[in-house]
């Protein structure tokens, strides 16, 4: 991670549904109040995933709030968005998702030089079995960690 990103949010819930085996960076195309809105971090994006049409990749499920100081003109809250991503990156996402079964999740939001950004995600969903496996890893790091913080020298 670059020292010029601030990050807006993390999909940690999708870090724990799916694991990723690929990610790519994806500027967005916002309107005006919504740029302002998601700077605020008013946004939620649990739900939200990528899709593939005609050549073109959209963002559906990624709810932002209207801004409170916006006028008629305020956006529409839960409208499909469009990524922006190079002709030959969305060929490459089109045929992963196609051949290998996978899902396109939003990992993260941050602004790069004033531009809202989105961390895409190339995913697997796990099983229950999975995340189980995940659990116990996590559990069995954080104890040795707390044992070796613990001990006596």
């Amino acid at each position: 991670m670059s020292a010029d990103r601030k990050v807006l949010a993390l999909n940690r819930k999708a870090r724990y549904n799916y694991s990723v085996e690929d990610t790519v960076e994806c500027g967005i195309e916002l309107r005006g109040t919504e740029v302002k809105s998601m700077k605020e971090r008013s946004f939620s994006f649990s739900d939200a995933y990528a899709k593939i049409d005609n050549g073109e990749l959209w963002l559906v499920g990624l709810h932002v709030t209207p801004y409170k100081f916006g006028n008629i003109y305020n956006h529409e809250p839960d409208r499909t968005r469009k990524l922006l991503a190079h002709k030959q990156e969305i060929k490459r996402l089109s045929r992963k998702v196609n051949e290998r079964g996978l899902t396109l999740v939003p990992l993260s939001f941050y602004l790069t030089r004033g531009r809202v950004k989105l961390e895409l995600g190339i995913c697997r969903g796990k099983r229950v079995v999975d995340k189980r496996q995940d659990i116990k890893k996590r559990d069995l790091k954080r104890e040795a960690e707390r044992a070796l913080r613990d001990r006596d020298y």
